[in-house]
C-alpha cells in the first residue's frame, strides 16, 4: 500500500482553516439551525438530530450529527418501514439542498471532519475494503469531497473510491477551493442527491462486487 505523504497545507493550514471557517458558518447560520430544528421537530417528530457512529481519519470512530429526515414509522410487527417510505416531501427537500447536513458543521468544529475530504461512510463497512480503499482514512473526512462533486449518489462505489483516493493523493488549498465551489453549485442545481434505484444509495458490498 503507498504510504500517505502529507503537505505543508495538510500538516499546518487546513485544520485551523477549518476550525475557523466552521465556528463563523454555524454563527452566521444560527437562524438557520433553529428554523430547521423547529420543523423537524413539527413534522417528523423527536429527536431532531440523526446521530450515527463513523469512521473517521486513521479509522477512528466519531459521532456524526445530521438533522434527521425520515419518520420513524413502523409496520404491524415494528419494523421500520423502506426508506422510501418514510422519506417525506420535508426530508426529501433536506437533502436536496443538503440542509440535514449543517449540524456536521460542528463535527468539524471538534475536529472529527473537516469541510473538504473523503465522506464518512458506515462502520461496517471497514472490514469489507481493500488496501487502496482503505487510503480514504488517511485524512480527516469531509462535508463535500471529490467524489459528491462528481456524482455523489449517482456514481458507482468503485468509482467513488477511486476519487477518494485521488483526492488523498493530491489534497491542496486550491483543490479544497474547487471543492467548495463545485459542491455550491450542486446543492444549487440539486444534482446527484440519490441513485437511480434508491431513496438513498445502496449499500457497499465489498470489494468482490467491485470486480
Amino acid at each position: 500500500m503507498k504510504r500517505f505523504r502529507s503537505n505543508f497545507y495538510c500538516s499546518f493550514v487546513k485544520r485551523p482553516l477549518d476550525f475557523i471557517l466552521s465556528l463563523l458558518a454555524i454563527i452566521v447560520l444560527s437562524f438557520v439551525f433553529i428554523v430547521i430544528a423547529v420543523l423537524v421537530k413539527i413534522k417528523l417528530g423527536s429527536p431532531v438530530l440523526f446521530k450515527q457512529q463513523r469512521p473517521g481519519m486513521d479509522e477512528k470512530i466519531f459521532m456524526m450529527y445530521k438533522f434527521r429526515t425520515m419518520t420513524d414509522e413502523k409496520d404491524k410487527e415494528g419494523d421500520l418501514l423502506a426508506d422510501h417510505i418514510r422519506l417525506t416531501k420535508f426530508g426529501k427537500f433536506l437533502r436536496s439542498t443538503s440542509l440535514d447536513e449543517l449540524p456536521e458543521l460542528f463535527n468539524i468544529l471538534k475536529g472529527d471532519m473537516s469541510i473538504v475530504g473523503p465522506r464518512p461512510l458506515l462502520v461496517q463497512y471497514l472490514s469489507l475494503y481493500n488496501e487502496q480503499q482503505r487510503r480514504r482514512h488517511n485524512v480527516r473526512p469531509g462535508l463535500s469531497g471529490l467524489a459528491q462533486i462528481s456524482g455523489r449518489n449517482t456514481i458507482s462505489w468503485e468509482d467513488k473510491f477511486k476519487l477518494d483516493v485521488e483526492y488523498v493523493e493530491s489534497v491542496n488549498f486550491a483543490l479544497d477551493l474547487k471543492i467548495i465551489f463545485f459542491t455550491f453549485k450542486k446543492v444549487f442545481v440539486r444534482e446527484g442527491i440519490n441513485s437511480e434505484s434508491s431513496a438513498t444509495v445502496e449499500p457497499f458490498k465489498g470489494y468482490e462486487q467491485e470486480r
